[in-house]
């Protein structure tokens, strides 16, 4: 509630203080314009002058890259790959022999 109050009395005073100083409000804004289009033409040429000298000096930009050509016959080379599962199984059968094991017994079982 205090927010709200003293909310409009600063209203009030300040429009008061606009009525009975109205040439001295308006020089402040014309002062206040004039630095804000000083301060935006200074940013304008700034930019300006960034993005032209980006066009002047571009770097060659590197190509996308691009995949090596292949020929259908290394496609069809490499999509058999039964014969690569069976390189990979031989191995396995050799070092890991399968072992049959009875099912463990219980002490409910009977």
């Amino acid at each position: 509630m205090k927010t709200l109050i003293s909310g409009l009395v600063a209203v009030i005073l300040g429009l008061f203080g606009i009525i009975l100083c109205w040439s001295q409000f308006l020089n402040l804004l014309a002062g206040g314009i004039t630095l804000l289009l000083l301060l935006g033409g200074a940013l304008a040429i700034y930019l300006g002058y960034e993005e032209a000298k980006d066009k002047i000096f571009k770097k060659a930009e590197t190509p996308a890259y691009q995949p090596p050509k292949v020929s259908e016959a290394e496609v069809e080379q490499y999509s058999e790959q039964d014969h690569f599962k069976a390189e990979i199984e031989e191995p396995e059968k050799k070092t890991k022999p399968k072992k049959k094991t009875a099912p463990k017994k219980t002490s409910q079982e009977g």
